[in-house]
């Protein structure tokens, strides 16, 4: 008998052993005849390379069925044999013994605080609103008073799709899409994510969240703008935050600030961290849209949604948030 019609008996005997099989000791007793780890059917593989050259792939291929084959009579009966307890016996459950929990997942630390800010927005009487992340030139830049020779609409600051599209690079482009769809009074806010290629740090990822904000309507000052800046402030981080408003510069607002809190580590350092701009809405924006700047005027900001984040929770590294390490997540 030749060494490749060995392996094929082997498989035979191997399969007709497993019908006489009745119960769980003598189920073990043909795994460890065949299938432990010097059993027949395992010890076929290791004897392979003891064939010619010639006969290696047909031995390759015997072995290989003939322990595919068994294994999975195997398992059959063994499902079969510990699915029902053995004749005259009882199954027992130790009614004592502490259940297994479930882990239960939950809405990510981001998501957690978009929730809570549209919820502080709500209360403070603000609209809802959402838009498209592929975005045209013309909400991106153009109706935001950004000209063409601006250094914002240049490609290495951008991921443009093509020469009119790209992956919009702030969510003020929602407050246009709602200026052109609904006549003063507005009061909304803009919650999205946004993309920009910016250079990953502590600090700075190229995709993060911002909500926006903005607000038409008669009479409308750069006061108003501050103290619903501040009740939002106090309202999310509590009345003992410092905050402050620097002089700066955007397109889309005149006069512009930017918004810093107080950053203070466990050590009891202070540091200014920038969360956003805003900004009486610029009557050329007005324009674009269609909106009288004789008649009405508005306020607007955006703020980064990590960046609030990092401060409520005191996390100093914003690649933290994206990292879905479940040590950090477990924690909010």
């Amino acid at each position: 008998m030749s060494k490749l019609e060995q392996f094929e008996q082997i498989g035979s005997e191997a399969l007709e052993d497993l019908q006489k099989v009745s119960d769980v000791e003598s189920l073990e007793a043909f795994r460890i005849k065949y299938l432990s780890r010097k059993g027949k059917v395992v010890g076929m593989l290791s004897q392979i390379g003891k064939f010619s050259k010639e006969d290696k792939p047909k031995a390759g291929q015997i072995a290989n069925a003939v322990k595919k084959k068994v294994t999975q009579g195997f398992d059959e009966l063994k499902d079969k044999l510990g699915a029902a307890p053995a004749a005259g016996e009882k199954e027992l459950v130790d009614v004592t013994v502490p259940g297994v929990g479930f882990e239960i997942g939950k809405r990510h630390v981001i998501s957690q605080t978009i929730d809570e800010l549209l919820e502080i927005f709500s209360r403070m009487g603000f609209d809802i609103a959402y838009g498209p992340e592929v975005e045209d030139q013309w909400h991106n830049f153009i109706a935001l008073n950004i000209p063409p020779e601006h250094p914002a609409r240049d490609p290495l600051d951008n991921f443009y799709v093509d020469e009119s599209t790209l992956l919009r690079s702030q969510t003020s482009t929602i407050q246009i899409r709602v200026m052109e769809n609904k006549k003063p009074p507005i009061r909304v806010v803009a919650p999205g994510r946004v993309y920009r290629p910016d250079t990953v740090d502590a600090t700075h990822m190229f995709m993060f969240h911002q909500i926006e904000a903005l607000v038409v309507d008669e009479g409308i000052t750069m006061v108003d703008l501050k103290s619903s800046i501040g009740q939002f402030i106090h309202a999310f981080f509590g009345q003992d935050i410092k905050w402050r408003l620097r002089p700066s510069f955007f397109p889309f607002t005149e006069p512009s600030a930017e918004v810093d809190l107080l950053w203070v580590d466990k050590n009891g350092n202070e540091s200014w961290m920038e969360v956003g701009g805003c900004g009486m809405v610029d009557p050329n924006v007005f324009d674009a849209v269609g909106i009288d700047n004789e008649k009405y005027t508005g306020w607007a900001f955006g703020f980064g949604i990590e960046r609030l984040t990092m401060q409520k929770y005191g996390i100093k590294d914003i690649r933290l948030l994206f990292e879905n390490d479940l040590r950090f997540l477990r924690q909010f």
